[in-house]
């Protein structure tokens, strides 16, 4: 995955947003699943009439039912396809892509720019109401309904054992070769008005199931079933607690993705193609 386009190609940035609903996730998948990654593609090679499939990279795969407000990607382009449909590619986009998934705007990127590995933040939302009434019919497919009542302030006191780097791996879906050390660098929940929690969660970067498998501890810790403290027990523990629920997907939205400066792109590339370990970590 190269840092740079090709001779002959130039490097597209796009941002992005959609509805999770509908979608297997991210990913294109065997099987003819509908994913957000093959409508656009699809819809890219349809526009610029292409034989081609150019195929995207993106800052942070979503799974199915995950929405996204502030998604990022790039294309490889050829420079005569970007010159012939950069005016109207937006617009032509528009009218080809399905209501679920808008693309809102393609340009250039810097050099060194990397959807995936030039991030240097993703930032969620997780929304969840404890209504005795349950959730607002029209917001049913982006709020989670909790049917006990919730204890904000104790939710927050255990979010904040967990800020800082550490080794998520009681929080996260294990793949093979893959490290579990991430720097969760905001983790806070706030009641709104009309009642709905808002969970914001920010980190370098997430493993699998880390957001909703946090969601889920703090939620237990909201309703009275654990105390602040444990959602920092298990993390300390190390391992999967059954009483850890990843919860479900609809509540979850990709709100945005942070980028350093163009200069700094370079750098941050290299810093996060390094597998991670913990200071005093030890080889075996």
């Amino acid at each position: 995955m190269s840092d740079e386009a090709a001779d002959g190609f130039v490097r597209v940035r796009l941002d992005l947003s959609y509805d999770g609903s509908d979608f297997s996730g991210w990913a294109k998948q065997a099987g003819g699943r509908r994913t957000v990654q093959g409508e656009i593609e699809s819809a890219l090679r349809t526009v610029t009439r292409s034989e081609t499939t150019y195929e995207l990279t993106v800052a942070g795969r979503t799974d199915a039912g995950v929405h996204a407000r502030g998604q990022v990607a790039h294309v490889d382009l050829p420079e005569s396809v970007w010159a012939e449909h950069e005016e109207k590619l937006l617009k032509r986009l528009a009218g080809r892509l399905p209501k679920d998934v808008r693309v809102w705007s393609v340009a250039p990127a810097p050099s060194g720019f990397n959807a995936r590995f030039s991030a240097v933040w993703r930032r969620y939302a997780y929304r969840v109401t404890d209504h005795p009434g349950g959730v607002d019919p029209l917001l049913r497919g982006h709020v989670l309904w909790h049917d006990w009542p919730l204890d904000v302030e104790a939710m927050n006191a255990a979010a904040a054992e967990l800020l800082g780097e550490h080794d998520f791996a009681a929080y996260c879906k294990r793949r093979e070769g893959a490290t579990t050390i991430r720097t969760l660098q905001a983790l806070s929940l706030v009641r709104g008005d009309d009642g709905i929690i808002t969970a914001t969660v920010r980190a370098d970067a997430f493993c699998h199931n880390m957001v909703r498998s946090l969601i889920g501890a703090l939620l237990f810790v909201g309703d009275g079933h654990r105390g602040p403290d444990w959602p920092g027990k298990v993390l300390a523990a190390g391992v999967r607690d059954s009483a850890v629920h990843v919860v479900r997907p609809h509540g979850l939205t990709l709100e945005e993705v942070g980028y350093p400066a163009d200069e700094l792109l370079a750098a941050r590339n290299r810093e996060a193609r390094n597998k991670r370990t913990l200071p005093g970590a030890g080889c075996c």
